[in-house]
């Protein structure tokens, strides 16, 4: 286990239960379903747009901890509540991921806290 580390950021929303915000496992960083909250936990009113940018801040604070960026990420996955939510996320979702990684995007049927997207990823530190 001393291969496997824990990564916590006080920059980021702190987990809702018994998970990390990430694991970095040899050379990847495994970052936990980001949702639209706060530092402290809070969830972000607004639109999907504003609750996604809030998604990718939290993966962007996760990641420097870890000791890496948002261009190191190689597979995301994203999580909706509702497709029709998919454009809007989009539009915001391609400024932060600029390089393109690689994506799934997936309507569920409820999300936690009754947030409408949710946002995961793997990086790759080499």
């Amino acid at each position: 286990m001393s291969d496997i580390k824990k990564v916590f950021t006080a920059a980021a929303c702190p987990p809702a239960g018994p998970y990390t915000q990430a694991i970095v496992a040899g050379p990847n960083i495994f970052v936990s379903g980001q949702i639209p909250a706060d530092k402290d936990g809070n969830l972000v009113e607004g639109s999907i747009a504003d609750k996604t940018e809030a998604c990718c801040s939290n993966i962007i604070a996760i990641l420097k901890e870890a000791g890496t960026d948002i261009s190191r990420v190689v597979k995301v996955n994203v999580f909706l509540d509702d497709m029709t939510n998919f454009g809007e996320m989009n539009g915001v979702y391609e400024k932060f991921f600029a390089h393109k990684p690689a994506r799934s995007c997936v309507a569920v049927r409820q999300l936690p806290k009754g947030v409408p997207v949710e946002i995961e990823c793997v990086a790759y530190v080499g």
